[in-house]
């Protein structure tokens, strides 16, 4: 079936509701029906019960057929095994949107799978869109209605964030955090199971939605991985934050433990790759996720990544500044105008330099505060402000004492040329008192804590710069067409993929496989004029050949070189089951950067590429970094920047600088490489990828074609 904006407009925005297995001892009926009625839907409200006895002060029908008049929405509370009866009644009535809490189903087992599948199969029948089943509804506060068992209240209805929660027990706590730290909300949706609708299709009716500024999603799993990225694309395109929660983590590796490239590529890993690819926000905890969408929600994006700090106190000035460098979040220096300009504002006794401690001259002279922030929010490498002072939840003597600051400290944030950020220096809820005095200075947004301040702007000024390029979706490059005849399937040997390797126009060092002690040589004459060669087992079975003894390197001379080749073919002829092809022959390497360079599909998103230093030591440098395919060069360029150790491709203890621009784009035709060879493939890795300086070019290389 078909998940269109509008029928999903038809179920998130109901005339009216059928709760279906209404019952007074159910505290899932009770909380429901309570919230209809709290959002002013009781006259639109019908009791299903069976029996037809009186539910919540009020006669229940025995059946969806006896209501007599249209219901866009029924929520299922029946057991399992009578929801689809309930579900055929339902749609004898003419109901099209049906919301299923009950659990049992994908959640439970090969029999609750089936049951999945059953109650899918019976909607489609049906002409029935379900959200669920395993969940327990939503609320749609802008239009002022609530089809969920979760406590909800109206508020205003100008809420701005949407909260999305795979975990129907944990959505009460978000909403109530989300109220105390004050980011409104504009929905609330539980998603349980997603057997038909999934976070990416809600994800996507959400960019339409006018009063959504931001997306909060707790997820365990993304379950259509291609309905997400289009909704992610479009918020990104909207300048819409989505801001993700991703529990749980798996590795990979045990599904490609042959190849060093499993030991960097991890379900977890490649989920974090791909939100960042998508403009999503990643966070780790509910309170990081619900404050990171409501102040996205209020500042939108931000013109640039630095920020600037204005404190009261100059130890909350220390704090921020080492949680910064915790967080990579820029407190850039000062323009010189700033400064000038500043100098003039702060008493002799103050110093100026971010972040700025306007010192207890400004509780004598609040306007100190006006031009600080002025000053601040107009320097040319500043995108925000945080303005760190108490803020009150509670009316008190102190807090009326308190006016002529913040009414300075609003002065100031009007003439800011960037969004001005009230932060507190400790966690605190924002309160019905908070947000009446706020109301009053023009609605700031605020941040309760400065660990979290930190958190949320870093996580902004990223977003900021990343959501252009998520917007466009994959790059458009030219894959190349490789050519070999050798049948795919399981492991090819290291010269079968060099062979690949050079069909595709990757540099490869040059080789040659022979099998006879007296061609190994003359091999090495050829290749390695009275120079070092090295020599290798070949064998589809035997990936790493130098446990087992069939490697031998930097070998100089005729006589030294057959003694070689009859030692790694004895090595290789120890191994039962191997079939040996012969022996690799290759002119020495030394000195250099080795990288290693492979591509792993991954079971939602496809072949993805793995980009880490070290070489062979990769596993214990653990230093990579992931994107999905296909990659332009400045990809990879991008990439290669963000390793740990970024700053040895520049050259280190008098070793050449790699040319940059040429490792970017063999690395890239690698990985395309792998995209162009099709679902076959299961994992390409060259193993090292040696650089020095111009010369860029694969050492060994590694494939494996996936088993139908």
């Amino acid at each position: 079936m078909t998940i269109t904006p509008e029928r999903l407009d038809s179920m998130f925005r109901p005339r009216s509701v059928a709760l279906i297995g209404a019952a007074d001892k159910s505290m899932f009926s009770a909380g429901a029906y309570r919230n209809l009625v709290n959002f002013g839907m009781a006259g639109r409200v019908h009791l299903v019960n069976r029996r037809g006895v009186e539910v919540h002060g009020r006669p229940s029908l025995t059946s969806c057929q006896a209501i007599g008049e249209p219901v866009d929405v029924a929520l299922m509370m029946v057991p399992q095994a009578a929801t689809i009866g309930a579900m055929e009644d339902a749609a004898e009535a003419g109901i099209k949107n049906v919301i299923v809490l009950s659990s049992g189903y994908g959640e439970a087992g090969e029999d609750g799978k089936q049951a999945e599948a059953d109650l899918v199969a019976a909607a489609e029948r049906l002409g029935m869109l379900i959200l669920g089943p395993n969940m327990l509804g939503f609320a749609n506060y802008s239009a002022r209605t609530a089809v969920t068992a979760v406590p909800v209240t109206p508020g205003t209805g100008d809420g701005a964030v949407a909260l999305l929660s795979q975990s129907g027990a944990s959505s009460s706590a978000m909403v109530d955090y989300a109220g105390a730290s004050g980011a409104d909300l504009s929905f609330m949706v539980t998603l349980g199971n997603e057997a038909m609708i999934t976070a990416g299709h809600i994800l996507d009716y959400l960019v339409d939605d006018p009063g959504t500024k931001a997306v909060a999603i707790f997820l365990e799993t993304i379950r259509d991985p291609e309905a997400f990225a289009r909704g992610a694309r479009r918020a990104a395109a909207a300048g819409k934050a989505v801001v993700a929660l991703k529990a749980g983590s798996s590795d990979l590796a045990a599904r490609t433990a042959r190849a060093h490239t499993g030991a960097l590529v991890g379900d977890d890993r490649v989920t974090d790759a791909v939100l960042r690819e998508l403009g999503v926000i990643r966070v780790d905890s509910i309170e990081d996720m619900l404050v990171t969408a409501g102040t996205a929600a209020s500042v939108g994006r931000l013109p640039r990544r630095g920020t600037s700090a204005v404190s009261i106190s100059g130890g909350a000035c220390d704090i921020l500044a080492d949680r910064a460098a915790d967080e990579g979040l820029d407190i850039p220096a000062f323009a010189p105008e700033t400064t000038e300009k500043l100098a003039g504002v702060m008493p002799g006794y103050g110093t100026v330099h971010n972040p700025l401690d306007v010192t207890g001259a400004a509780i004598i002279d609040p306007t100190i505060w006006t031009r600080a922030i002025e000053a601040a929010g107009n320097d040319p490498s500043v995108g925000s402000v945080l303005m760190i002072n108490g803020i009150p939840t509670e009316d008190s003597p102190t807090a009326t004492l308190q006016r002529p600051t913040y009414a300075a400290i609003a002065a100031g944030a009007e003439r800011s040329a960037v969004p001005v950020i009230w932060v507190s220096q400790v966690q605190q809820p924002v309160t019905a008192y908070t947000r009446e005095l706020l109301a009053e200075y023009g609605n700031p947004p605020v941040i309760p804590g400065l660990v979290q301040a930190v958190k949320t702007v870093s996580h902004l000024g990223w977003w900021s710069q990343a959501v252009d390029q998520a917007a466009k979706g994959p790059a458009d490059v030219a894959l190349p067409a490789p050519a070999h005849d050798a049948p795919r399937s399981g492991q090819w040997s290291e010269h079968q993929a060099r062979e690949l390797l050079a069909s595709a126009s990757v540099s490869v060092i040059g080789s040659e496989l022979v099998t006879s002690a007296d061609d190994a040589a003359a091999a090495a004459g050829r290749l390695s004029p009275g120079g070092p060669v090295a020599l290798k087992i070949v064998s589809p079975q035997i990936l790493h050949k130098s446990d087992i003894g069939g490697v031998a390197l930097g070998v100089t001379g005729a006589d030294a070189v057959r003694a070689a080749y009859e030692k790694v073919t004895a090595a290789g002829g120890s191994v039962e089951g191997a079939e040996v092809e012969g022996v690799l022959v290759s002119p020495m390497r030394s000195g250099g950067l080795e990288l290693l360079v492979g591509v792993v599909r991954d079971p939602q998103w496809g072949p993805v590429l793995a980009v880490g230093l070290g070489g062979v030591l990769v596993e214990v440098l653990k230093d990579s970094a992931l994107a999905t395919l296909p990659v332009t060069p400045a990809r990879v360029t991008g990439m290669l920047r963000s390793l740990r150790g970024a700053a040895l491709l520049d050259g280190v203890r008098g070793t050449a600088p790699a040319n940059g621009a040429k490792l970017s784009e063999e690395i890239a035709r690698i990985g395309n490489l792998a995209l162009a060879l099709g679902d076959d493939l299961e994992s390409l890795e060259v193993n090292p990828l040696r650089v020095d300086g111009d010369i860029v070019e694969a050492l060994d290389a590694v494939i494996e074609w996936r088993t139908r």
